[in-house]
C-alpha cells in the first residue's frame, strides 16, 4: 500500500510560515460570518457532515476550523505534502489519496471516520481542478452515508488572486472578509452523482457570488478556465 513521503525539513518549515502568516493575517481581518449555527445544529442531528467549498478559498478556512479536529482529505501529490503539514499544524486530522492514487483505501478511511461522528471538510475542485466544479467524490459519501453536505462561500477584499488554476484567494491585512454557509444538501439513495454534484456546484458559487458582493469586490467571481492543476508527484 502506497503511504505518504516523509515530512522534509523545507516542507515543514514552510508550513510553519504559511500557518503564521495565515494566522496573522486574519487576526486583522474585518470579518462577518453566517449561518454557523446550521453546522452545530446538523452535527447534533446527524453526528457527521461534509462542508464544502473551494480549492482556492481554503485560506481562511484554514484558520477558522483551526484546532477543531475536522478531518480533510489531501492527495498523495507533492504539492498535496505541503498542504497535508499546514493542514495538520492547524489541527486537521488528514486522510491522504486521491482518485489516482490510494482512492480505495482513503474512500475507506473517510466512511469509517463519519460512521464514528466526523465533520469532514472537502473541497469538490480539488486537487487537480477544473475550478469552480464539484467532482464526486463529496457527494458519494453523502449518499453513502445519509450526511448532509453544508456548502459555504467566502470572499475578502481587498486580496491577492494568485495566477493559479485555482485563482487562490490571499487577503490583504485588515480587508473585509464574509463567509456565508449555505443550507444542506442531501444525496438521496440512487440520485444520479453528477446531478447532486451539479447542485453542490451552483450552491458554492451562489454563496460565494453574495459574499463578493457583501465585501464590495471588484472583480468578477466566476471561475476561471477550466484547467488541471498538474497535481504534481
Amino acid at each position: 500500500m502506497e503511504k505518504p513521503r516523509p515530512v522534509t525539513l523545507r516542507t515543514r518549515a514552510l508550513a510553519i510560515l504559511i500557518n503564521a502568516l495565515v494566522r496573522l493575517t486574519c487576526a486583522t481581518l474585518r470579518f462577518r460570518m453566517e449561518n454557523e449555527h446550521l453546522v452545530d445544529e446538523l452535527v447534533a442531528r446527524h453526528g457527521s457532515v461534509i462542508l464544502v467549498t473551494w480549492h482556492g478559498r481554503v485560506f481562511l478556512p484554514l484558520n477558522v476550523f483551526r484546532g477543531r479536529g475536522y478531518w480533510t482529505i489531501i492527495s498523495l501529490s507533492r504539492d498535496g505534502d505541503l498542504q497535508a503539514e499546514n493542514f495538520r499544524r492547524a489541527g486537521f486530522r488528514i486522510i491522504r489519496g486521491s482518485t489516482s492514487r490510494r482512492g480505495v483505501a482513503a474512500t475507506r478511511e473517510v466512511l469509517d471516520v463519519m460512521a464514528r461522528g466526523a465533520v469532514v471538510a472537502f473541497v469538490p475542485d480539488g486537487p487537480r481542478g477544473p475550478s469552480g466544479v464539484a467532482q464526486p467524490g463529496a457527494v458519494f459519501f453523502a449518499q453513502r452515508t445519509g450526511c448532509p453536505i453544508i456548502p459555504f462561500g467566502l470572499s475578502a477584499w481587498p486580496r491577492w488572486l494568485a495566477p493559479s488554476w485555482d485563482r487562490f484567494l490571499v487577503p490583504y491585512p485588515f480587508a473585509r472578509a464574509a463567509w456565508l454557509y449555505g443550507e444542506p444538501i442531501y444525496v438521496a439513495p440512487g440520485e444520479d452523482l453528477a446531478a447532486a454534484a451539479a447542485r453542490v456546484t451552483e450552491a458554492i458559487n451562489a454563496l460565494e457570488a453574495e459574499a463578493e458582493r457583501r465585501v464590495g469586490a471588484k472583480e468578477d467571481c466566476a471561475a476561471p478556465p477550466a484547467k488541471v492543476s498538474g497535481d504534481r508527484r
